[in-house]
């Protein structure tokens, strides 16, 4: 969609972008705060800022409670959802064009005037404690944390998580929000039509009652080599896995473009080398690989799901895969073929105003940088073999690597497919 974006800095401090799509119908809204899991205030209440979020949508100076805010927010279409992570508690909303400043008002409600109380308080704490417990039965949610555990991450894993929710007060739910919840400590993006409208967007902006406080640093951590990590489940029928690479460094957003390409050609599609191989071979159903960054580090992860007696077969080719690639044996066929599908990816992903909105979202809320989506075309054609090869090798020769399983099989089994991710 055609957009043109705008950096704006609000008299209290906050800092955000306006993102005008002439014409949408739908107005869509990203409200993020560092105050994610490591802003916590100990680690005996780590999960604190997941409970923060989840009695966002609560009692507040308007409504007695949750059912009250959903019915009156609901009425007319519009969607609303937060989400935490280790530095980030985001507030999203996507509202019909028509209500953009109803649904604007109910969220500074919501964010700047909560009414925490200790009903809510309570059933949020069973409510995040059932969530994290059906977590407990998805693989990939259980060995990820114990990935970032394994390279240095300080990080919980969600047994851990489970249980500090029992410790949480709601004198430390109410000094969370207050040191949290700051004017300088907001980065928001508004995405939709702006005209005839922009000047009361930021007077609607300026008005919420949030203290100026101080913009949060994001902590880094300091990485290194972990030891594999095997999750022992009974009834694990075959192995899930995953392992993740990491460079000390952000990488530009033409290097991320790059690696995209990388993984297209390994995993992207059934034409793929190492998963399209894999289920040729009838090895394995699924896998993949991924390019995912925070403000310091950068991670090429892979994960997958093998029956046990296809696990050896599966990481041998793993191995003689990434091997070829490390050694530059990717041909121009299938590298130009990477930058097609990639250019076509980013025409089908920006259509509408969500999804610009978490476009920007990824590197604006990470570290404050734009980049505007009409440059990316041109990114992405000009995207060099050579370069994304070298990317590749900076990777496999960083020297930092975690692996995580969960499965039913020995110890001694799984340290021998860890051998072939001796890249």
């Amino acid at each position: 969609m055609r957009h043109s974006v705008e950096e704006i800095t609000l008299r209290n401090g906050a800092r955000g972008l306006l993102i005008d799509i002439p014409g949408a119908t739908v107005m869509a809204t990203r409200i993020q705060f560092r105050a994610g899991m490591l802003y916590a205030k100990n680690k005996d209440i780590y999960e604190l800022p997941h409970v923060v979020e989840h009695l966002a949508f609560g009692a507040n100076a308007k409504f007695k409670d949750e059912q009250q805010f959903e019915a009156e927010f609901t009425k007319n279409g519009a969607y609303h959802n937060a989400w935490t992570s280790d530095v980030s508690v985001c507030y999203e909303t996507e509202c019909a064009d028509f209500e953009w400043d109803r649904i604007m008002e109910l969220q500074r409600v919501s964010i700047c005037e909560p009414r925490f109380n200790e009903e809510e308080l309570r059933s949020e704490k069973a409510n995040v404690r059932s969530e994290l417990t059906g977590y407990m039965n998805d693989y990939y949610r259980l060995l990820w944390p114990r990935v970032q555990q394994a390279v240095g991450e300080e990080v919980l894993d969600l047994s851990a998580r489970r249980e500090t929710i029992s410790n949480i007060e709601l004198k430390d739910i109410r000094e969370h929000y207050r040191r949290t919840h700051t004017a300088k400590n907001m980065l928001f993006i508004i995405a939709g039509k702006m005209k005839g409208r922009k000047r009361k967007i930021i007077r609607e902006l300026e008005r919420w009652p949030l203290k100026e406080g101080e913009k949060f640093e994001i902590p880094r951590a300091d990485l290194h080599a972990g030891e594999m990590v095997a999750i022992r489940r009974k009834d694990a029928s075959n192995v899930t896995f995953g392992f993740s690479l990491v460079t000390p460094r952000h990488l530009e957003p033409d290097e991320v473009f790059a690696m995209n390409c990388l993984n297209h050609i390994l995993n992207g599609t059934t034409n793929s080398k190492i998963f399209g191989m894999a289920r040729k071979r009838g090895l394995v159903y699924g896998m993949g690989s991924s390019i995912a960054a925070n403000a310091y580090n950068t991670y090429w992860d892979f994960d997958g799901e093998v029956n046990v007696e296809n696990a050896e077969e599966l990481f041998k080719l793993i191995q003689e895969e990434m091997m070829k690639a490390l050694n530059g044996e990717i041909s121009e066929e299938d590298f130009n073929a990477a930058k097609s599908y990639a250019l076509g990816r980013l025409q089908m992903g920006a259509q509408t105003p969500s999804q610009i909105a978490d476009y920007y979202a990824e590197n604006y809320f990470t570290n404050e940088t734009i980049q505007h989506i009409d440059a990316l075309p041109n990114l992405i054609r000009g995207i060099d073999r050579t370069k994304m090869i070298e990317l590749a090798r900076e990777f496999a020769g960083a020297g930092i690597k975690g692996f995580a399983t969960v499965s039913s099989v020995e110890k001694a089994t799984l340290a021998n497919l860890e051998t072939r991710l001796n890249f």
